[in-house]
């Protein structure tokens, strides 16, 4: 936890540096000139800028991106830089965060995700508190890996998510449990260092009556993972035999399938009952206490290192970096 003393400030976009524009409020350059003028003499370490390529909304974040953003951290570390701040849209800014979680597995310096829900310079904007507070976080002292900033708070990006489109505090830790079976250690390919390919994840959350048919619509996409958003601690339509034969013919075709909570606490729990431990029967996994953002971020992850199915999904259930404790 030694004090970040140079810090590459990485700006991606987002709300936080947008101005307006012929169709409404768009990401714009210039933070920088922005930035250094606002933060004259305030109790913050020394920090260079980054303008990333292109600049966007959040809501136009893609896995590619974050690849782009993973290679931006590391080269500055490697040029010295003892911390890096991320300015990122808060709509997705818990995936990203989330997913640089495991793209820098190993890292030996913290990275701090921040941004703003309304524009730096506009009246009542939470810029630059958002920005001189993680600046100052950074300054202080924290632990190597990724961090997410917000109104003074720190959070942990595995197990946090966006729960408010409005005011001050839109990101909250959530109560989120189950699987606890630590890494005893992290395999090599998970490395920071270690280039990734691309993932193609899928998302589908259960509604009452959902058949296999919208399974196989998901799964035929040529996805190479599923997250599955279950009811409760894991259950869904188990006596529909022809949903359990589609999660069956997706294992088969080796589709990993991981099962997530809809419930904002809680986890997967399979066995508990005989609608969860069905889904366990035909190869389901249980993603225990992740959120949807860490389940995405992991999965993209482990595919793109090129790991074995089996050991994808044993390290599934596995905590690498707190998104299942």
């Amino acid at each position: 936890m030694s004090p970040s003393s140079n810090v590459m400030v990485l700006y991606t976009g987002g709300t936080i540096g947008m101005q307006a524009s012929a169709n409404g409020l768009a990401p714009a350059s210039g933070f920088e000139a922005r930035m250094r003028e606002q933060l004259v003499g305030q109790p913050v370490p020394a920090w260079q800028f980054q303008e990333m390529t292109p600049l966007i909304d959040s809501a136009n974040m893609t896995p590619a991106y974050w690849q782009r953003l993973r290679t931006a951290v590391i080269d500055a570390v490697d040029q010295g830089c003892d911390g890096v701040l991320i300015l990122h849209g808060t709509d997705t800014l818990a995936y990203s965060a989330a997913a640089m979680s495991f793209q820098l597995l190993g890292l030996p310096a913290p990275v701090v995700f921040t941004g703003s829900m309304l524009p730096a310079g506009v009246p009542d904007s939470d810029a630059w508190e958002n920005v001189s507070g993680a600046l100052q976080s950074l300054g202080n002292g924290l632990p190597a890996g990724v961090h997410l900033h917000f109104h003074g708070a720190l959070m942990a990006p595995t197990r946090c998510a966006k729960i408010r489109s409005f005011g001050r505090n839109p990101f909250a830790a959530l109560n989120r449990q189950g699987g606890v079976t630590r890494a005893e250690s992290i395999p090599r390919s998970l490395d920071y260092r270690q280039p990734k390919s691309l993932a193609n994840v899928g998302v589908l959350p259960l509604v009452p009556g959902i058949g296999a048919a919208q399974l196989d619509a998901v799964i035929g996409s040529g996805i190479q993972a599923l997250i599955l958003e279950c009811f409760g601690s894991g259950t869904g339509p188990s006596d529909n035999p022809d949903f359990l034969a589609s999660l069956q013919r997706a294992r088969d075709q080796g589709v990993v399938v991981v099962a997530i909570t809809q419930c904002h606490e809680g986890g997967v729990e399979l066995d508990v009952y005989e609608a969860g431990s069905r889904l366990r029967g035909v190869g389901v996994l249980s993603g225990g206490g992740m959120t949807r953002e860490a389940a995405f971020g992991k999965l993209n992850a482990l595919i793109g290192a090129g790991l074995a199915k089996a050991e994808i999904r044993c390290l599934v259930e596995t905590n690498l970096c707190g998104e299942l404790g």
